[in-house]
C-alpha cells in the first residue's frame, strides 16, 4: 500500500492497468482548484493492490464545495435547503438545530479530513470496491494524518453494499448525507412509464439534434461548463462543485465522462449531460441546460433524457443522485439513503463525540424526515 503525489509518482506507483489513472493525473497536472474552482485541497493518490484511489486532504478551511468539506455539506447546504424544500412545521426547529450544529461541528474540527476515492463529484461511484482493504487504508492514513478524520463519501446499500458492510465491520461511523434516487432496471422501471414516453415525444418534437461529441472544441467545453453552472450553481447552490471548461475537456479527452448534448438548428448547445460509469452503475455529475429558455421547452426533461438513454443503451443501473425527487419518482426511481463513512478512532475524544452526536441526530431526525417526506 502506497500514498503518493501523482505529480511526482515513485517508480512502480501505478499498476499496469488502472481505470482512475487518467483522471487522477488530469486533476494533478492542472491542480484541483484550476479544475474545480470552489475546491481547495491537496490531491494525492493511494495505491492498494491493483487499485488506485484519488485522495483529498483538507486542513480545516470553510466555505468551499461540500465535495471536500463536511461543514459545507451538513451546515451550509442544509441551511440553504431549508428555504427550498418542504419541511413543514419542523422548519423553525431545524433552523435552531442547524445553528447549534454549526457551533458544534466547528468545535469538532470536522473539516480537518482526508477523503478516500473522492472524485470531486456530487456522487462518487466506487465500482466493485468491496472494502477488504479498509483496515489497512484507515491505519495508513491515520499514520500519515493523525489529526485528520478519514472519510469515504457516497456509500450506500444499493450501489456499494459490500463497501458499506466493510465500513461497519471496521468500525467506521456512518453519517447519513442525503436520499438519492436510483433505478435498477431501466427497461422495467423507466422505459414503460408515461412520463418517459412524453419526454421522448418532447425531444422528438423539439427539432433539437443529439450530439455525442465525437470531437469537442474549446467552445463546446466552455458552453457545457456554462450550462452546468446555470443549473447546478446558479439555480441550485454555489456549494455544488464548479466545473471549469478545462475540467470538461480533460474528462472528455480521458473518457472519464461521456457527454451527450442537444443542439438547436443553429448548432447552439441548449442541454447537456456528462455521465460517469463505474462497475454497473451510471451517474450524471454534469447536467445543465439554458435556464433562460421558456419552461415549456422542457430542457431539463431533455437533459435528463440524455443521460437516462445513455444508461439504458449501456445496460447499466442508474444512480440519479439527489434532488428533483418527485420528477425522478415519476420516472421509476426509488429512494436510498446515502452515507459518508468516517474513521475517527485515532482522534481525541471530543472530535469522536461530535461525530457520534452527528450520527445519532441524523439517524433519528434527518433520515426519517427524508423518507417520510420523500426528499
Amino acid at each position: 500500500m502506497m500514498l503518493f503525489d501523482p505529480r511526482d509518482p515513485p517508480p512502480g506507483a501505478w499498476p499496469a492497468a488502472c481505470d482512475a489513472r487518467a483522471y487522477i493525473e488530469g486533476i494533478a497536472k492542472s491542480g484541483a482548484t484550476a479544475m474545480v474552482p470552489n475546491v481547495t485541497t491537496r490531491w494525492l493518490a493511494l495505491r492498494s493492490g491493483e487499485r488506485v484511489y484519488p485522495v483529498t486532504v483538507n486542513d480545516g478551511e470553510r466555505g468551499g464545495s461540500y465535495v471536500c468539506l463536511p461543514h459545507s455539506a451538513y451546515i451550509l447546504y442544509a441551511r440553504a435547503e431549508l428555504d427550498l424544500v418542504d419541511t413543514g412545521r419542523l422548519r423553525p426547529l431545524l433552523r435552531l438545530l442547524i445553528a447549534a450544529a454549526d457551533r458544534v461541528l466547528r468545535w469538532g474540527r470536522v473539516n480537518r479530513i482526508v477523503h478516500v476515492d473522492n472524485w470531486l463529484l456530487s456522487t462518487n461511484l466506487h465500482g466493485d470496491w468491496s472494502g477488504d482493504d479498509l483496515p489497512a487504508i484507515r491505519a495508513l492514513l491515520a499514520q500519515h494524518f493523525p489529526d485528520h478524520a478519514v472519510a469515504i463519501r457516497s456509500v450506500d446499500g444499493w450501489a456499494s453494499p459490500a463497501l458499506l458492510d466493510a465500513a461497519r465491520r471496521d468500525g467506521w461511523r456512518l453519517l447519513a448525507s442525503r436520499q438519492i434516487w436510483v433505478t435498477g432496471d431501466l427497461r422495467q422501471d423507466w422505459r414503460p412509464r408515461r412520463c418517459t414516453r412524453q419526454d421522448g415525444k418532447l425531444l422528438a418534437d423539439s427539432g433539437l439534434s443529439i450530439d455525442d461529441f465525437a470531437t469537442m472544441e474549446e467552445a463546446d467545453a466552455a458552453r457545457i461548463a456554462e450550462l452546468y453552472h446555470l443549473l447546478y450553481v446558479g439555480k441550485y447552490s454555489p456549494l455544488n462543485p464548479v466545473f471549469s471548461p478545462s475540467y470538461v475537456r480533460m474528462t472528455w479527452r480521458t473518457g472519464t465522462l461521456r457527454y451527450r448534448g442537444a443542439r438547436d438548428a443553429d448548432g447552439v448547445l441548449l442541454a447537456v449531460a456528462g455521465s460517469l460509469v463505474r462497475g454497473d452503475v451510471l451517474t450524471p455529475p454534469v447536467v445543465g441546460y439554458d435556464t433562460a429558455r421558456p419552461q415549456r421547452e422542457g430542457l431539463y426533461r431533455i437533459a435528463t433524457l440524455l443521460f437516462t438513454t445513455t444508461a439504458a443503451e449501456q445496460g447499466v443501473r442508474l444512480n440519479g443522485s439527489a434532488g428533483a425527487a418527485q420528477f425522478k419518482r415519476n420516472r421509476g426511481a426509488t429512494g436510498v439513503i446515502e452515507y459518508t463513512a468516517i474513521a475517527a478512532g485515532h482522534l481525541p475524544w471530543r472530535r469522536r463525540a461530535v461525530l457520534a452526536c452527528m450520527a445519532f441526530v441524523l439517524d433519528r431526525l434527518a433520515v426519517p424526515m427524508m423518507r417520510r417526506r420523500k426528499l
